[in-house]
């Protein structure tokens, strides 16, 4: 089977890279894989993955919530009480930082489709890019959304939207050079690009070490700070405006993240350490467990 690797980086294009830190898939099958760092600019990346054809494995899992519509066992229950609270903020920062109530929006990894459906419901036109089957098969019969494959994205026309959103999934995509220069070709002049990312430079990142839950190896490939996001940005031609901390990302992150320590009163202590980690994302969007960067085209 294909593997992945990088052997330049994206940010900097320097080749030599060290050991960073080595992390367990608690999802699907236990490997462990090892994470490493640019000696230049510190961007963190995931070795000796498998590649786009073959990662699909890696999601099958009920407890990867992103791709279900479950809202059975506790995490799920409380992921979706927090889903539905982010789609309007979600809403509020793109009619904010875009300066429209409609217009033309793209959301790259749309998942099952909730927040291009609060998008739509409230005005904007909306297309979404999602590799799942099953998530584009839920998209189409809950909200009568038809999202485009993945590989589509370089088949769009220039300057088309006013607005690219990317929801925690940049961290997903293989060909990231690629994809970054695909969305500055498809925004229009001035056009927004806003995209969510986890922090490990944040509080519970620190706390967790290679237990942090949202290294979630081998799935997430590229691992950012908030400076590495502002220089991968800048690389492709966007100038970043705006950032702003996820207030829930940390405690459900910090739970998880108990549960993989097996500790007693995990669910106590995850919101605990949470709670924390919400604090100082408050106080410095930059220590936030995930970042929302908010860029403009140049």
């Amino acid at each position: 089977m294909a593997k992945f690797n990088v052997h330049q980086c994206p940010i900097c294009d320097n080749k030599i890279f060290s050991a960073f830190i080595s992390c367990k898939d608690h999802f699907v099958t236990g490997e462990v894989f090892h994470i490493k760092k640019c000696n230049n600019c510190g961007f963190a990346i995931t070795g000796n993955i498998d590649d786009e054809e073959n990662i699909g494995f890696y999601y099958q899992s009920e407890k990867y919530i992103s791709h279900s519509d479950t809202s059975e066992g506790f995490m799920n229950e409380m992921y979706h009480l927090v889903r539905d609270f982010m789609l309007g903020r979600k809403r509020s920062l793109v009619n904010k930082y875009s300066g429209m109530n409609n217009g033309h929006l793209l959301d790259i990894g749309a998942g099952t489709g909730y927040f291009l459906n609060r998008m739509n419901r409230t005005g904007w036109q909306v297309t979404g890019t999602e590799k799942s089957p099953a998530a584009r098969k839920f998209a189409k019969s809950e909200f009568n959304l038809d999202f485009l494959e993945t590989n589509e994205l370089f088949n769009l026309k220039e300057e088309c939207f006013d607005v690219v959103t990317l929801w925690h999934s940049l961290e997903h995509i293989h060909r990231l050079s690629e994809n970054l220069e695909a969305i500055h070709r498809v925004l229009k002049k001035k056009g927004k690009l806003v995209i969510a990312v986890p922090n490990h430079n944040s509080y519970d990142a620190h706390y967790y070490e290679e237990l942090w839950a949202a290294w979630d190896v081998p799935r997430h490939i590229w691992h950012f700070t908030p400076k590495q996001m502002k220089m991968l940005g800048e690389k492709f031609g966007f100038s970043l405006i705006g950032a702003k901390s996820m207030p829930f990302d940390g405690v459900y992150v910090s739970i998880m993240s108990e549960q993989y320590k097996k500790s007693k009163f995990a669910l106590f202590k995850g919101i605990y350490r949470g709670i924390l980690s919400w604090m100082n994302g408050i106080f410095n969007s930059e220590k936030s467990s995930s970042v929302i960067y908010i860029f403009s085209k140049n």
